[in-house]
């Protein structure tokens, strides 16, 4: 499918969107500050004041949205986590950690030749931060 609008860079791809209820001021303000990102732009919900419609937040090149629809729900979905790759990943990892985030698997060297740790926020959302070491094989 063809469109004849151009659309920003950072709207390209697969753009996360996470519901909370009732936190997602609280986790834009986190995400802002673990991972120096920037507020798009915030929707204040009719439903009660410090609720939020829609948030979003450029981080690395790319957005999140966010909101408090409290019906969020996925019935099968079980898991998963946001990637970061960074060029200096060790920065990212310590700014995270030091606004709040708490680490799940310590940022160092892996197996497969990257730098990568895992974390999480209060809210459940695990954040991984990678800084590609190695050269992909070509295809």
């Amino acid at each position: 499918m063809s469109d004849s609008k151009t659309l920003p860079a950072h709207m390209d791809g697969v753009i996360p969107y996470l519901g909370f209820n009732g936190q997602a001021g609280a986790a834009a303000d986190l995400y802002i500050a673990a991972f120096g990102g920037e507020d798009q732009g915030r929707v204040p919900s009719p439903v009660g004041p410090g609720r939020f419609m829609h948030i979003q937040i450029k981080i690395n090149g790319g957005v999140i949205m966010i909101s408090d629809h409290p019906d969020q729900k996925a019935a099968a979905f079980t898991g998963g986590h946001l990637q970061l790759v960074v060029t200096d990943g060790q920065a990212w990892w310590d700014r995270a950690i030091a606004a709040g985030m708490t680490p799940v698997m310590p940022y160092q060297l892996q197996p497969w030749g990257d730098a990568w740790g895992m974390m999480s926020d209060p809210y459940g959302v695990l954040w991984a931060v990678m800084e590609i070491q190695s050269q992909a094989p070509s295809a």
